[in-house]
């Protein structure tokens, strides 16, 4: 079995990963594939800047599945501020060991993230190394029969979304803006990237909400789906680390409208 094995480099102000291999012909690459033989669909949740609401509609969304009844992963690869642990409830790092890395559970939801090995500690991965530490969580992590995992991605058009296109190659793309201009601005970008790829869009998700959606237009103009629009809950802010009680707000609700055009909740 493959451990993960974080080690700071001292003088060179990055942490790496044991093991690794030759670019191009990593044996991880491999195994990862194996790993992921039973999901029967990939969904990185991505979106042009930090600060939308990311990680908590890819949490949410993985919360609501699960209490539908689906088999849902949820992978943290914000390597930089991962937090859907926060979202879950889930305040110890633990780790589960049984051929690989088994994934912690959350109200239903199978959970995998860097918290669960490093806790709080300051990493200050950058360019490989993020890399590295993406592809061994892939590769360690048995995820089992999934009728679905969400990759929470680090915000922006970095690597971390290249190696996801590179390692999982039938992975689709959920995107998350808000209405600012700001935020509009660089998930055009965003999408323009993931078009030039050919990478598979579900759609557009406006969170935040509080006066008029903006992103409609947006998505019409990079030809794909505006899947619906979250309105600015004040209540979820109070219900993060409550599941149940987060699932109850209008935010859950509205997202749970858009899972449901999507097909994946009935």
């Amino acid at each position: 079995m493959r451990q993960l094995r974080l080690r700071y480099r001292q003088g060179q102000g990055g942490v790496g990963v044991e093991g690794r291999g030759t670019a191009g012909l990593d044996p991880r690459l491999f195994v990862l594939e194996r790993r992921l033989s039973g999901v029967k669909r990939v969904v990185a949740v991505a979106s042009g800047k930090g600060g939308v609401g990311k990680t908590l509609v890819a949490s949410t969304a993985a919360l609501a599945l699960a209490w539908a009844g689906r088999s849902v992963g949820l992978l943290d690869l914000d390597m930089h501020g991962p937090s859907c642990h926060v979202v879950l409830g889930i305040e110890e790092p633990r780790v589960v060991e049984d051929r690989g890395v088994v994934p912690i559970d959350a109200c239903g939801v199978k959970l995998m993230s860097l918290f669960l090995f490093a806790g709080d500690a300051d990493l200050p991965l950058r360019g490989r190394d993020l890399t590295d530490v993406a592809l061994e969580l892939l590769a360690v992590t048995r995820w089992g029969d999934l009728d679905l995992l969400l990759i929470d991605m680090p915000p922006g058009t970095g690597d971390e979304i290249l190696d996801v296109m590179n390692f999982i190659r039938r992975a689709e793309f959920l995107v998350v803006t808000t209405p600012s201009a700001l935020s509009l601005m660089t998930v055009r970008r965003l999408l323009s990237m993931l078009s030039r790829r050919r990478a598979p869009v579900l759609g557009l998700v406006e969170n935040m909400v509080s006066e008029e959606p903006k992103a409609e237009a947006l998505a019409r103009e990079a030809g794909v789906r505006y899947l619906g629009w979250l309105p600015a809950d004040p209540l979820v802010e109070r219900c993060l680390g409550n599941p149940d009680q987060l699932l109850q707000t209008d935010f859950a609700r509205a997202l749970t409208r858009v899972l449901r055009s999507l097909g994946w909740v009935s």
